[in-house]
């Protein structure tokens, strides 16, 4: 047994590597002088391992390259070999060494892997730059979305409106030209995109935007009235003049404006979600020149829409008496807020509805007021009182005005805003649905599989070999089946909850804008109504000298 001493390890650290190559490569052709020049290595370096741990060399590929022939046992090259992958000894003057990575040279200490490994290491790197780089094209691409000119297609009830559909975008899947184009669609087109996508996505958990409701009484009318069409341009616009008054003239045309604002809204919130904007049927709505299929299921006096009625008072049912044993408590959570939530706008909405509807009569009474007012200054003698009554029935039909345009602010930018997300939340339980109907196929394939376990073990028992390999394969069946509903049950449960992330930070975004646009509306209305009052004070306070 060697005895190493500390003076023997350093100067083992000193030593150049390149003799202890040198002097094994010299020792080669002699076979006779093998066990000597390893004894001779062994003992002159402390840190050598014993010849037996090394791991074996032969048939090392050297990229791609025929095998080497085996080597003999009594060779001296392993040793020297593995010294020098395991010896932390400087290298050979003149030459310049890097530490090579546990995870390069691989587990076994081959050192041939390392092209191998640095490829799948820069391949692990490549995700993270590809993710920058899609981000950075992402934030470049828009998809703008408006809806224009309503006009009406037709007379009497055989009649329709149709509305321009105006797209700019310049994201590659739509094939748009000139990064512009427009088309026109009627309403129905409108509800049969939405029953397309909802038929796609909604059993998977996505949250799908809801089109707007029909109404039987505003279509009706609008069939009925001679010319009915509206200039499309921003609802907000449309509906507040730049002088304070309103441009909706008559219920015709404010059902019209509403209508196209609704529907713009409905696509720019479809567009605004990853999955659905890729649709295709969705991009055939937007690019497709010329009308599109009749979705004939849309009407609401048809077979299809009593059906669908009928299928929804059925949901309705299985929603109040279906419960489900929720083991997570986010979806509990999430719950009794959605239905929280829904009671509050619902209440919020009725509320603004009622106030725009008194500030709209607001508006008539004064205009009455006005005229009253005139005809009374008209028929005064005294010429100061007079010119006061004719100043202030001027200063009533300013504040009418005002009203007016506040009564539509009231109801096209709040109450509107209110009125999608009480449907949102509609879409937003409709998903949840899914996720309990998903529980309840899940819940039915393990009941269905404990009765054909059972089934098999009493086939088993009475020895009934006729039966025995159909239970065993309906077993297995049912295995599978258990398996992949449990699958289908955990996907949906993670899609609502990626969901519901993106319509939380979205349905805050939208009612802040909200919100501050309706505070600065009001603020306006209220700064003319006393500039109006402020240029009528030095009427009154003629009359009171």
């Amino acid at each position: 047994m060697t005895t190493v001493t500390p003076e023997d390890f350093f100067d083992a650290e000193e030593r150049n590597d390149a003799d202890l190559f040198t002097s094994a490569r010299e020792e080669l052709p002699s076979n006779n002088r093998n066990l000597e020049t390893r004894k001779e290595i062994r003992t002159s370096d402390p840190l050598a391992r014993p010849a037996e741990d090394s791991p074996p060399m032969e048939d090392i590929d050297l990229g791609g390259s025929s095998p080497l022939e085996p080597l003999e046992k009594n060779d001296p090259l392993p040793p020297v070999v593995e010294e020098a992958k395991v010896k932390p000894s400087p290298s050979p003057r003149g030459m310049k060494t890097q530490p090579v990575p546990s995870s390069i040279s691989g587990g076994d200490g081959n050192p041939f892997t390392e092209p191998e490994q640095t490829e799948n290491v820069r391949e692990q790197q490549d995700p993270a730059e590809n993710k920058e780089t899609m981000d950075e094209e992402a934030r470049d691409q828009f998809l703008e979305i408006s809806v224009l000119d309503p006009e009406k297609v037709g007379d009497g009830m055989s009649s329709y409106m149709s509305y321009r559909v105006r797209t700019r975008t310049n994201i590659p899947y739509f094939k748009c030209r000139n990064q512009e184009t427009e088309v026109w669609r009627r309403f129905s087109d409108f509800l049969g995109l939405h029953d397309k996508l909802q038929e796609k996505y909604l059993h998977s958990g996505r949250i799908i935007p809801r089109a707007p409701e029909k109404n039987v009484l505003g279509t009706t009318k609008v069939k009925m009235s001679s010319g009915a069409t509206s200039g499309g341009g921003n609802s907000e616009t449309a509906s507040v003049g730049s002088d304070g008054g309103s441009t909706v003239a008559s219920p015709t045309d404010e059902f019209l404006e509403k209508r196209r604002a609704s529907l713009e809204r409905y696509l720019n919130r479809t567009a605004a979600h990853p999955v659905l904007r890729q649709d295709p049927d969705f991009r055939d709505f937007l690019m497709q020149e010329g009308e599109l299929p009749r979705a004939t299921q849309t009407s609401a006096l048809s077979g299809a829409g009593v059906l669908r009625l009928f299928s929804r008072m059925g949901e309705t049912m299985n929603k109040m008496t279906v419960k489900i044993e929720e083991n997570d408590p986010w979806f509990e959570e999430k719950t009794q807020q959605i239905e929280s939530m829904e009671i509050q706008l619902r209440k919020l909405h009725t509320s603004v509805d009622a106030l725009s509807q008194l500030r709209k009569d607001l508006a008539l009474n004064t205009a009455s007021f006005a005229r009253a007012t005139a005809i009374l200054s008209n028929c005064e003698e005294h010429t100061s009182l007079a010119r006061a009554l004719s100043q202030f029935s001027e200063l009533e039909e300013k504040l009418e005005q005002i009203y007016a345009a506040q009564s539509t602010a009231d109801a096209v930018v709040l109450a509107e805003t209110l009125k999608d997300y009480v449907g949102l939340l509609g879409s937003v339980k409709a998903a949840l649905h899914e996720r309990i109907k998903a529980y309840q196929l899940w819940q039915h394939a393990q009941q269905t599989l404990v009765r054909k376990r059972e089934a098999k073990a009493k086939y088993e028992l009475a020895q009934r070999s006729d039966k025995i390999p159909q239970a065993k394969e309906e077993v297995t069946e049912w295995e599978a089946k258990v398996e992949r509903s449990q699958e289908a049950f955990e996907a949906i449960s993670r899609t609502i909850k990626r969901e519901m992330e993106g319509f939380d930070k979205t349905r805050v975004t939208d009612f802040r804008d909200t919100i501050v646009k309706y505070l600065e509306i009001l603020m306006e209305h209220q700064q003319e109504i006393i500039r109006h009052w402020e240029a009528f004070l030095p009427e009154a306070q003629a009359i009171v000298q």
